[in-house]
């Protein structure tokens, strides 16, 4: 009689319910890149400079860039041909020949016309100015959405929200101090500290990262920095990162009204997580400050947190009310655009290595779970619940949808 195979018997930790595993199969990909020139308003920035082209190009990466795009951050079509973009004569043509279209400003309604089925774009969503039938149209064409100010990293930031806002808070400063100096508007002052005169007084609305760059940019030049936010975790943490003793506060509206009367600059760096920017300073505030005192509300984008703000632009950027000067232009990056496209490209050019190391932007939004909560539209489905709920628009929940297709 033969002898029987001895089996061998399962473990205790086999016969434990295992978890699924899902394949991605990892296949390098080239990507057929376009960028079209920005036509929003006063929209300086390019999402991709030169050397960030000559990177993806190494990788076998194919760009398309219309011609001008970069002219206004001061990047010209021989810089990127040189690169090894290919420099197209229309708009149409970009769209026409790329499979990835990557802006700063989202499409408006003749881009999208453009715009083919199943294209992929990758934009800022802004959806405060958005409409219903911008998502619809995307929806019709079954356009992959992505908006870069929902991307998350690693740190579960957001890495395109939080680089804007670190130029937007140094640069306030620096426009604080042009307006301080103007020969008609200002005084005349300088913004800072002199020996044997007191110090510039700069009041800030909020302590997140506007605040936080602000704050730096001030206090080196010698300013005296106030910090109110009805956020104490935030204002602890702004004290230690600065690693300085500041004045900070909760809003309380007479310590607030107090430092208000004698600031000579006031930052409004307040962030909504949903619908409108609340007005922290109101009319009747204002009308005590100092005269020729300088209001910057970076929080114009959002309906502005200082109730005399209104939204300007970089060709009229200011206007005096009550003798204070508002600047109150929505989109200060832009003021910088240069170092604004290279702070963008830094994010982008990483991201679409990833895209093509992974197989595919599709491939990358199911293995990264950061880059997936950009994807506001996937396949004609609304996949971001804002969205969704904003604009009465049926949504799913974009982790489970990814489920569904692999």
């Amino acid at each position: 009689m033969a002898e029987q195979k001895k089996q061998k018997a399962f473990s205790s930790t086999e016969l434990m319910p295992q978890a699924e595993m899902l394949e991605i199969r990892k296949s390098n990909k080239s990507l057929n890149i376009g960028v079209p020139k920005e036509i929003s308003y006063q929209e300086n920035r390019i999402s991709l400079v030169p050397n960030a082209v000559r990177l993806l190009m190494k990788h076998g990466h194919k760009v398309i860039i219309e011609s001008n795009a970069g002219k206004a951050a001061h990047f010209y079509d021989n810089q990127y041909s040189e690169a090894g973009a290919t420099i197209a004569h229309s708009a149409n043509e970009v769209y026409k020949e790329a499979d990835i279209i990557l802006k700063v400003g989202h499409p408006d309604e003749k881009e999208l016309a453009m715009m083919k089925h199943r294209q992929i774009l990758i934009s800022t969503l802004h959806l405060p100015t958005q409409k219903a039938d911008f998502f619809k149209s995307l929806i019709n064409s079954k356009i992959l959405g992505i908006a870069f100010d929902f991307i998350k990293d690693r740190t579960q930031t957001l890495p395109v929200l939080r680089s804007m806002s670190e130029i937007a808070g140094n640069t306030a400063i620096l426009i604080a101090s042009e307006y301080m100096s103007h020969p008609k508007l200002g005084k005349g002052n300088m913004l800072g500290c002199l020996s044997g005169s007191a110090p510039t007084e700069v009041l800030i609305l909020g302590a997140g990262t506007v605040a936080e760059y602000a704050a730096r940019a001030a206090i080196g030049l010698g300013a005296q920095v106030k910090i109110f936010d009805n956020n104490i975790y935030k204002l602890r943490r702004l004290q230690y990162n600065m690693n300085a003793r500041l004045f900070t506060s909760v809003i309380q509206p007479e310590v607030l009204l107090k430092a208000l009367k004698t600031a000579d600059v006031v930052i409004g760096a307040v962030y909504a997580y949903e619908g409108r920017t609340p007005w922290i300073i109101s009319e009747e505030m204002v009308m005590q400050m100092k005269p020729c005192s300088v209001i910057i509300d970076v929080s114009i984008d959002q309906g502005g947190c200082i109730e005399t703000s209104i939204p300007t632009n970089h060709t009229n950027p200011v206007f005096v009310k009550h003798d204070v000067i508002h600047y109150c232009v929505p989109n200060i990056a832009s003021r910088v655009p240069r170092t604004a496209s290279y702070a963008l490209s830094n994010i982008f050019a990483p991201i679409l290595l990833n895209a093509g190391e992974a197989g595919g932007i599709e491939n990358l939004i199911k293995t990264d779970t950061g880059f997936m909560q950009g994807v506001y539209v996937y396949n004609g489905i609304i996949t971001n619940k804002n969205v969704g709920e904003t604009f009465n628009l049926p949504f799913q929940n974009i982790e489970l949808l990814m489920a569904a297709y692999r």
